[in-house]
């Protein structure tokens, strides 16, 4: 009689331990969505205002100042001074340019007049792309 009480107890299976690791199994799932979820939203939102060309165009004028900038994310930024008539107030244009090789080329003729091939992009989340939402594509020397 001695024997049966402790068999009975190593018979018992616990089951103390299974309710724990649903609701830890739950709580990261829970995580991992809050934290995925928005990183997936600003993902597709940011592929979609880059990927989409919202206005093409060129603009003609003298390239006023070209410049590497920004605090973490270094973004090309520049002006062109657009001259309507002689003698009147130029209007600025501010771009952004993505590509080094064509900001060299736009810093290399610097002072001189140039026709910029920009793609409008609008609605891109943060300035780490860009000041602006007009990215530069191209360049051609137009003046002397």
């Amino acid at each position: 009689m001695a024997d049966t009480p402790e068999t009975a107890e190593t018979t018992e299976t616990p089951t103390a331990p299974a309710p724990a690791r649903k609701t830890r199994n739950k709580a990261l799932i829970a995580l991992l969505i809050l934290v995925l979820v928005p990183v997936v939203i600003i993902a597709l939102w940011i592929w979609i205002a880059l990927g989409y060309t919202y206005a093409l165009g060129e603009r003609a004028g003298y390239i006023q100042k070209i410049s590497k900038k920004g605090w973490l994310c270094k973004t090309w930024e520049g002006e062109l001074a657009m001259a309507n008539l002689p003698g009147t107030m130029p209007q600025i244009f501010t771009f952004t340019v993505r590509s080094d090789s064509i900001a060299h080329v736009i810093e290399q003729n610097a002072g001189k007049q140039v026709s910029l091939t920009y793609e409008q992009h609008r609605g891109v989340p943060t300035s780490c792309f860009g000041e602006t939402e007009y990215f530069v594509t191209g360049v051609h020397k137009t003046g002397l």
